[in-house]
């Protein structure tokens, strides 16, 4: 009799790092590859339990002592800007996003230094030349997109592109239940323009458009100011023991 290799992933488990979060923490990760016809099925399914991606591996935290991490998911059908919101989609409105499939460029690399230095010049991804960025945005064994934002030019409305200096760019995961933001980041010259926040509304109004439930935002980290912004984009839905299930602030708040 034949013997087939099995199709269900490994999964691996990180020694404990410091928590870049919460101070005095420690972190453990579980991990498995994403590679093959399967990758994007797979992919769905992990993100749907609590993974991210990076590259060709999906993680989610398996920390000791600690449960701060909690994924969360935008209810993009249900989703109304606030007034706030308004605001930023307004002072953008000079803006126009592009999608493009996942390759790296050095104008997006540029830029992709240029908010290091001036954000994270600390961070873990500090160091990363510009291969490292490349294989960032192309090891991807998944339905991955580029998408560009660019001031509006004469003949946008004929091209549907925008022109000039790439002012953002987001590298996102198009899943059969949404869209799942991996990384994006930002021209920090313009930082009253709430690019980030900017970022997610065109996520969730594109979501709309494609009919997609959801944006997946990752995680947020219960304590971690860094990560308090996610709460803004109501409703949404966190992963709990029970599964995913909306979020009520003010219940939690009592």
């Amino acid at each position: 009799m034949t013997q087939h290799p099995t199709q269900s992933p490994q999964f691996f488990l990180t020694a404990p790092s410091p928590c870049p979060y919460l101070e005095g923490q420690f972190e453990r990760k579980v991990f498995t590859h994403l590679v093959g016809d399967k990758a994007p099925e797979m992919n769905d399914l992990l993100t749907q339990g609590g993974f991210r991606r990076s590259q060709n591996i999906a993680y989610r935290p398996a920390c000791e002592s600690c449960r701060a991490c909690v994924s969360v998911r935008i209810l993009a059908q249900e989703f109304t800007a606030s007034r706030n919101m308004r605001r930023v989609i307004q002072r953008n409105a000079d803006l126009i996003g592009a999608m493009h499939d996942a390759q790296p460029s050095t104008e997006q690399y540029s830029l992709f230094r240029a908010y290091l230095d001036a954000r994270h010049r600390r961070g873990g991804m500090s160091d990363m030349t510009v291969l490292d960025y490349a294989m960032m945005v192309e090891d991807t064994h998944v339905d991955t997109k580029i998408i560009e934002y660019r001031r509006r030019g004469p003949d946008t409305f004929i091209t549907g592109k925008g022109q000039g200096e790439l002012i953002a760019v987001a590298l996102t995961d198009k899943m059969a239940d949404g869209l799942s933001m991996v990384y994006s980041y930002f021209n920090p010259d313009f930082e009253d323009r709430s690019l980030g926040t900017f970022m997610i509304l065109d996520h969730i109004a594109r979501a709309k458009a494609m009919g997609l439930p959801h944006v997946y935002l990752g995680y947020w980290v219960n304590g971690s100011r860094k990560m308090s912004y996610k709460m803004r984009f109501m409703p949404q839905e966190h992963l709990g023991p029970k599964g995913w299930e909306r979020y009520d602030h003010e219940a939690v708040s009592r």
